[in-house]
């Protein structure tokens, strides 16, 4: 059984301003979300399944979806706010979804098989996909131990830096190649030698650059659904209240490893990671996608 790419498409991106899924940074157009998929199907991902929202539903299936016809199957789940569990009910102020893990609980009537779950804006590179989709055919997530088996592809943070501002990264711990803990730190700056976080700006967090970071690639069983199932009404009960809290799925894998439910194998990758946060992280993107499309890892019409 080949594994699904479910990609996270639902944000519009507040910082950068716009769709920022379907801007073009390849050399013919491309897309960064194109990038990925690409190197999903020739990593051996059998299908693929978009997390979106119904207000952007159109313009997302013209402007991204129809490219991969005939290259991969695709499909389409919708996060909506209203989607809760009995009896909970969105509160007053609540404008938008509960987050990641929220998004991926979207897909628990569709993915029935092994799983990738990536962001829609990020560019992880050959190797990731790769080591991923090894991971996910492999006898590592099946073994019948009572345990989920899931993976992480693990990114050093001093490539997932910008230059343009600061970053939340979800720092990683791991022992013996499993993860044993992922701390979020949400203002992390580049500083020379290494990276501070600074959310307390009088007793900054310094760090060595050389740290492992979830860049949200992850790889999981379908068992992770009844998991997010069981676990988002005790979530909504604490912190459903409040109008702007999400619900990330760094949070659920942390909980389940720490109450021995689940093992996450960190898959290290020192391919460089680039995204769109802001908008004047775009040249930087262009500049190394036409490197690398220079270099022959990428046709130049990627999708012809």
């Amino acid at each position: 059984m080949k594994p699904t790419l479910v990609v996270l498409a639902a944000g519009m991106g507040s910082r950068y301003g716009g769709l920022k899924q379907v801007d073009p940074v390849g050399p013919s157009g491309e897309a960064i979300l194109d990038y990925s998929v690409f190197d999903a199907e020739r990593a051996g991902f059998g299908k693929v399944v978009f997390i979106i929202r119904k207000d952007f539903e159109s313009e997302f299936k013209e402007k991204v979806g129809r490219k991969y016809e005939g290259i991969l199957p695709v499909e389409y789940c919708y996060q909506d706010i209203n989607d809760l569990p009995a009896p909970f009910a969105v509160p007053e102020g609540r404008a938008k979804p509960w987050g990641t893990a929220h998004a991926i609980r979207a897909a628990r009537n569709v993915v029935k098989e092994p799983f990738a779950a990536i962001n829609a804006d990020d560019f992880y590179g050959r190797d990731a996909f790769a080591k991923l989709a090894g991971f996910l055919s492999s006898s590592a997530s099946k073994a019948s131990d009572g345990l989920m088996h899931f993976a992480m592809v693990g990114y050093k943070l001093d490539l997932t830096l910008s230059d343009n501002g600061s970053v939340a990264r979800g720092i990683c711990k791991v022992d013996g190649g499993k993860l044993t803990s992922v701390t979020e730190m949400t203002k992390l700056v580049r500083v020379p030698g290494g990276a501070e976080n600074r959310e307390d700006e009088a007793n900054p967090v310094k760090l060595t650059g050389e740290e492992r970071v979830s860049m949200n690639l992850w790889g999981f069983t379908p068992e992770l659904f009844a998991a997010l199932e069981a676990r988002f009404p005790a979530w909504l009960e604490k912190n459903g209240s409040a109008p702007k809290t999400e619900w990330y799925i760094p949070f659920v894998v942390d909980e389940l490893i720490h109450e021995g439910k689940a093992d996450v194998e960190v898959l290290p990758t020192d391919s460089n990671w680039f995204g769109v946060t802001y908008r004047e992280d775009k040249p930087f993107v262009t500049a190394e996608i036409g490197k690398l499309v220079a270099a022959g890892e990428y046709p130049a019409n990627l999708l012809k």
